[in-house]
């Protein structure tokens, strides 16, 4: 077989098991790739000898009854611990940090096969939109229209241009606020935010622990349910994971929803919507009706309210979160001068580890959390929260299975563009994408089509808590009804 790294995880895995291919070959086909991968930058630290080893150990495993991952070669979002290796969250202040234990998504991973390429690059401590926040550079989108470089999104940047350029067969990201399906949308990849609670947070760097989600970036959706179904469980070391029986998502992948309802959200439909998006939007809605879903408008009346209430919880956490980052017992340390003290270290040490985007959002969240400011900002931010996840449970308590909307309000955007001019603009990117990571729900980017310049745009489905199987088979049927097939050509 050639050409093994374009492959989806579905047909590696059958190639696999008869004997087709090996593990070894599909992770060499990889490897090659990432090495010609140029400006792309989207894999930052590269395992080939750990590579290697697993995916001999895999071949030599054997695939009739193997693991579901079984010598599948993945890209892990440099957020991830894995231990003995870099793991940097993109951030100056953890340069050299080598974690001594793995993550619980990690582990699951590799014990159902899995073979790790690298560490893909990202948004400095997630925090971003555009892979442009990075100690490494940013990431490039293989996606090209013209002469400018496109950012393929953020925070995980770096997962989605590596599935997009087909650097390696899938990889894992992390959703705070948008940050699996934005970059998606925008590299014409699917990519999934599971319910709050059920993929586990132990060993992932934190940014916004009660928003932070980890979840699958792959070519189709059933690539997605495959690895969602392997990296979601119970974890006991997590105290906000939940103790639910993980279903086999790949099974519930029928493509039949006929009798389903799907929600169309009013307040989504933003003055100066971009009408390619608009249009793809309706389009999208009427495939599902075509499908046999029943399509209906819903209203989700505090949307308006979720951007700003998202950036002043998700600062306020990440300030506490980003407190133990003092040049005291691992990371970067600042040198210090003559009769400095602690407080000179402290303040040296994150001046010089931390970027210009996590410094700001710090900042923000101590401003938000400070005395005489606490009631008027963060305590009415989560009373909003509260009012916005009361409007998802009135409309799916309505009878509504799943909501269809934009991902993105644009196409991808050149590096630069939006975050040399304002930062608030680049803030704007998430007003699709906030309102379910506020209310701890499922969503699914799915590439539904190309503008006129033939950038991909990605259409997001939202879903019942814990209903990630039905929320899968909407958006496996709505996948087949786009017919995407659509690759960027390679230039880099």
């Amino acid at each position: 077989m050639t050409d093994l790294n374009k492959l989806t995880i579905a047909e590696a895995r059958d190639a696999l098991k008869k004997g087709e291919t090996t593990s070894v070959a599909l992770t060499e086909a990889c490897l090659a790739a990432i090495d010609s991968q140029g400006v792309l930058n989207a894999v930052v630290h590269k395992t080939p000898e750990l590579a290697m080893e697993q995916a001999k150990a895999a071949d030599a495993r054997g695939y009739a009854d193997a693991p579901v991952l079984s010598g599948i070669p993945l890209g892990i979002k440099d957020l991830f611990c894995v231990k003995g290796v870099d793991t940097q969250a993109a951030s100056g202040i953890l340069k050299g940090f080598k974690p001594e234990y793995d993550s619980t998504v990690t582990t699951k991973l590799f014990e159902n096969g899995a073979v790790m390429l690298g560490k893909t690059n990202m948004d400095e401590f997630a925090m971003g939109s555009s892979n442009e926040h990075s100690a490494y550079g940013p990431s490039v989108n293989p996606w090209k229209v013209d002469d400018r470089q496109l950012t393929p999104g953020g925070s995980s940047g770096g997962s989605a241009s590596a599935v997009a350029a087909d650097l390696c067969i899938g990889a894992i990201g992390t959703d705070t606020g948008g940050s699996i399906r934005q970059p998606a949308a925008f590299t014409g990849t699917v990519g999934i935010r599971p319910t709050y609670g059920r993929v586990s947070r132990y060993g992932i760097v934190a940014y916004a622990s009660s928003l932070d989600q980890a979840g699958p970036m792959t070519k189709t959706v059933r690539d997605t349910a495959i690895m969602l179904t392997a990296m979601s469980g119970h974890d006991m070391r997590d105290s906000t994971s939940a103790d639910i029986a993980v279903p086999d998502f790949e099974a519930a992948l029928t493509g039949d929803i006929k009798g389903k309802t799907i929600g169309i959200p009013r307040e989504y439909r933003l003055d100066g919507l971009n009408a390619e998006i608009a249009g793809l939007w309706d389009k999208g809605a009427d495939m599902l009706r075509d499908a046999g879903a029943k399509v209906v408008d819903v209203s989700l009346p505090h949307t308006k309210y979720a951007l700003p209430a998202y950036y002043v919880i998700a600062p306020a956490e990440a300030s506490s979160n980003l407190a133990r980052y003092d040049g005291v017992r691992f990371g970067h340390r600042a040198t210090l001068g003559a009769g400095d003290g602690i407080n000179e270290m402290y303040e040296k040490t994150r001046a010089e580890g931390f970027g210009a985007e996590v410094q700001r959002r710090i900042m923000v969240g101590t401003y938000v959390l400070s005395a005489g400011f606490y009631d008027a900002y963060y305590n009415r931010a989560r009373k909003v929260r509260t009012l916005i996840k009361r409007d998802f449970e009135n409309v799916f308590a309505s009878g509504v299975d799943a909501i269809l909307a934009p991902t993105t309000p644009s196409p991808a955007f050149g590096i630069g563009e939006v975050s040399d001019a304002d930062p608030v603009q680049m803030y704007l990117n998430d007003v699709f994408t906030v309102t379910l990571n506020l209310a701890g729900l499922p969503g699914v980017s799915v590439p539904a089509g190309l503008d006129a310049n033939g950038l991909p745009l990605g259409l997001q489905l939202i879903g019942k808590p814990w209903e990630e199987a039905d929320l899968l088979n909407i958006a496996y049927s709505l996948e087949g009804s786009t017919g995407f097939v659509a690759k960027p050509q390679k230039w880099w």
